[in-house]
């Protein structure tokens, strides 16, 4: 199975656009109105492979992978900041020339997302967060993350670190993403594992990607979200200990019109693991 949604992806070209002062690696999948498709740390367009065979169905779904992470190139004009990479999506989706879309977002996807709808709410016309960043809420091991990535010669005892399999499976590594924690094997490992450790390039990528997130702007949110008047739905994995459900409902009360489903059986990647309850709690809420 995880090689049928390997193929279903990389079978789709790469369109590269340039957004000022990144290049950004997109495919296009599918007919219908489009749905920007937005992932978080430290994944790439890759992590939504399993949604888009269904979603496909019905939307033209556009993936890309962030400024600092996959096969992004970015320079020293790059904003890794919260705001700074919903201006860079905004200038993506000027570039794409969407007109009305939908936004998907996940972990601090979801966070760009909202600064994307903040600049371009005429545009954005429904918004869908799994898992992501909350206002006054700070998610273990990312802090101490950021803390490390400033200490030169940090990545290179990292990327040995990433070769133990006990690391991966514990909180410091992916264990918070995964009920089942053989999800991290397969593909996934292979692709945003090994395909991080074995290239400096992107070990470079995340370490000034996990820098630039500040969190005063995640706690800005806090008001900012009223200012989001479209559609909101929140799909979350209601066993994540990243972002717990619980804060989750908090949150939803900030927005104008937004909904919680929580599904089941499911950590922070709650589109890897459940992703046929994921794929229709989305369409549901686009039709």
């Amino acid at each position: 199975m995880d090689d049928t949604f390997r193929r279903f992806y990389f079978d789709a070209p790469v369109e590269w656009v340039d957004t000022g002062s990144e290049r950004l690696p997109c495919r296009r999948f599918g007919s219908g109105p489009p749905l920007l498709m937005v992932h978080g740390f430290p994944l790439s367009g890759f992590t939504w492979r399993k949604l888009l065979p269904e979603l496909a169905r019905q939307r033209t779904c556009w993936t890309l992978d962030l400024p600092g992470l996959g096969g992004s190139e970015w320079t020293n004009a790059t904003e890794f900041s919260f705001d700074g990479q919903g201006r860079t999506l905004k200038r993506l989706a000027d570039r794409l020339g969407l007109e009305r879309y939908a936004v998907i977002a996940q972990d601090t996807g979801g966070t760009f997302a909202r600064y994307l709808a903040l600049e371009d709410p005429a545009r954005v016309e429904k918004l869908i967060l799994l898992n992501t960043e909350m206002p006054g809420h700070r998610p273990p091991w990312i802090p101490l993350y950021q803390f490390l990535m400033r200490i030169p010669g940090t990545l290179a005892p990292f990327a040995l670190l990433m070769k133990s399999r006990a690391y991966l499976r514990s909180a410091m590594g992916f264990g918070g993403c995964f009920a089942d924690l053989d999800l991290i094997d397969g593909d996934f490992r292979e692709e945003f594992v090994e395909g991080l450790r074995l290239s400096s390039r992107r070990m470079s990528g995340m370490s000034v990607y996990l820098r630039g997130c500040k969190w005063a702007a995640v706690d800005a949110l806090a008001h900012l979200h009223a200012r989001l008047t479209m559609p909101v739905a929140l799909i979350w994995g209601a066993e994540d200990p990243t972002f717990p459900l619980e804060r989750a409902r908090a949150m939803v009360g900030q927005f104008p019109d937004a909904r919680l489903v929580a599904v089941p059986g499911a950590r922070l990647l709650v589109h890897e693991e459940r992703p046929q309850e994921v794929a229709r709690a989305v369409l549901e809420f686009l039709a």
